[in-house]
């Protein structure tokens, strides 16, 4: 009996249309037991046991020593992977599978829900696009404010609406001036307060009106042999000091053309003067200074002896504190005052310039700032503090330096040359940066003047001519400064 009941199970297995019922348990099976019976009992592990539940024997050993097992998701019970939304997307999508369950829509609610769309997000959702490529930029509604849409806004300042002013590079107006002299050490030109010009043409002085343009003859030396060294104005304007070439200073009325008198105490030509209230001094080619008090009888005061050749610059500062001298011995003096007799000793001895200085000028805003200029061997411009006697700032221009001017409406410094440019730069002050060069001449500029306003430099050069170049006009736009009144100064 036992014989058939083996055979009856062995037929039955070879048959295979029953489920074997002593065959081992599948893998899958095993896993998912597994993992339940793991789930179950999470909460009843201590870290002490962890380690044998790694080596249970339901999972299969690695193959390869030390390489992760990859995992296979489960056929049941297995995790799904399910990527991380954002509330924004999750809103996204609920509407997207909402609007595919829905039922058509009527048009009365599609407007509707274009209106909702256009009042939340400013623009229709359903013909929204990533990207566009062409056409124009949606227009918000009528009445739609948004106060986010200026991101940026700047209002022009007075340094950024700024415009470099225009600077012609030819003269206004050129005037004949036939039988100049050209002689490098003489002063033959100058502009008064009441707006006339002198020049000295040879052994004549004419006067020209600025403002009328009339032209007087003033003067005329007796002998054909004897010329004009030197003019300048009063501060007044109303009176020309006038040297010679026959050691002679005269004081004319220019308003009734009359000459008031002629003073005598140099021993050669008169090359240089300058005017300080009623006392006006003078250099001669002898290397002294004479002060003259034009009020007095004895008018001769004091002698300064310092140059060892002709005083060619002869400056008073705006303050009328110092007196700056220039000669053809390459020195600069600084006098200090006016003291009567001849032992006065200079305050200051500048020997750097390396050629004749004809070319001073004081700083009319800063009166202990003194400019110098240096001939054809030494060509630099020199700024002097006369306070502490020291150098502030040296440049080569690489041209004689003739005549300097300071101009006050745009803080510049104005230089005149001879060999080799024949013309005027205008640097600014006080880095001496160019500005521009004035070209015209056709001959070495020997002097410079400038206008009781401040806008127009008259030159006159060898090539017999003056030209006026306005350069330095004042913007009308521009509103000068305020000084505050007396009033106010003392309340404060």
């Amino acid at each position: 009996m036992a014989l058939f009941g083996f055979e009856k199970d062995v037929h039955n297995i070879l048959k295979l249309d029953i489920p074997v019922t002593n065959a081992p348990v599948a893998r899958w099976q095993r896993k998912t037991s597994t993992s339940t019976s793991a789930a179950t009992s999470t909460g009843s592990l201590s870290p002490g046991k962890s380690g044998n539940l790694s080596r249970s024997t339901s999972k299969t050993p690695n193959k390869t020593p030390g390489k992760k097992t990859r995992c296979t998701p489960n056929k049941v019970g297995g995790d799904r992977y399910i990527p991380a939304r954002n509330s924004k997307q999750m809103e996204v999508a609920s509407f997207l599978l909402s609007k595919e369950n829905e039922s058509p829509q009527t048009n009365q609610s599609r407007m509707n829900r274009k209106a909702w769309s256009m009042a939340l997000n400013g623009f229709d959702v359903e013909e929204a696009k990533v990207l566009h490529f062409g056409g124009k930029p949606l227009i918000a509604p009528e009445g739609y404010q948004n106060n986010l849409k200026v991101l940026y806004n700047q209002v022009p300042t007075p340094a950024s609406s700024k415009k470099s002013r225009y600077i012609s590079s030819v003269p206004d107006r050129v005037l004949d001036a036939p039988e100049l002299r050209d002689d490098f050490y003489l002063d033959l030109i100058d502009w008064g307060k009441q707006n006339l010009l002198a020049v000295a043409l040879n052994h004549t002085v004419y006067i020209w009106d600025a403002s009328q343009g009339d032209i007087l003859q003033l003067m005329k030396m007796e002998q054909e042999e004897d010329y004009i060294s030197s003019v300048s104005w009063s501060k007044d304007g109303n009176f020309l000091a006038i040297g010679t070439s026959d050691c002679k200073v005269q004081l004319w009325d220019v308003e009734h053309q009359k000459r008031l008198r002629s003073m005598t105490s140099h021993t050669a030509r008169v090359s240089s003067l300058s005017w300080n209230d009623h006392v006006l001094s003078s250099g001669a080619r002898s290397g002294h200074i004479n002060h003259h008090d034009v009020r007095v009888a004895e008018h001769h005061i004091s002698t300064l002896r310092g140059h060892t050749q002709e005083v060619c610059g002869l400056k008073w500062s705006p303050d009328g504190k110092y007196l700056a001298s220039g000669g053809n011995d390459n020195m600069v003096y600084v006098w200090s005052g006016i003291q009567e007799g001849s032992a006065q000793t200079a305050l200051h001895s500048f020997n750097d310039h390396q050629g004749a200085v004809k070319a001073l000028a004081w700083c009319p805003w800063q009166p202990n700032i003194l400019a110098s200029g240096g001939g054809t061997s030494d060509r630099h411009i020199r700024i002097w503090n006369v306070n502490s006697g020291s150098c502030l700032t040296s440049l080569d221009t690489q041209s004689q330096i003739s005549s300097l001017l300071f101009a006050p409406n745009y803080k510049e410094l104005v230089s005149s040359h001879g060999f080799s440019f024949d013309n005027l730069t205008i640097w600014k002050y006080p880095s001496l940066t160019k500005v521009a060069d004035l070209f015209g001449h056709e001959g070495r500029v020997l002097n410079m003047a400038l206008s009781p306003d401040g806008a127009t430099i008259a030159s006159v050069a060898a090539d017999e001519t003056v030209r006026l170049w306005n350069s330095f006009a004042k913007d009308p736009v521009k509103k000068p400064k305020s000084t505050p009144s007396i009033i106010s100064q003392l309340i404060r």
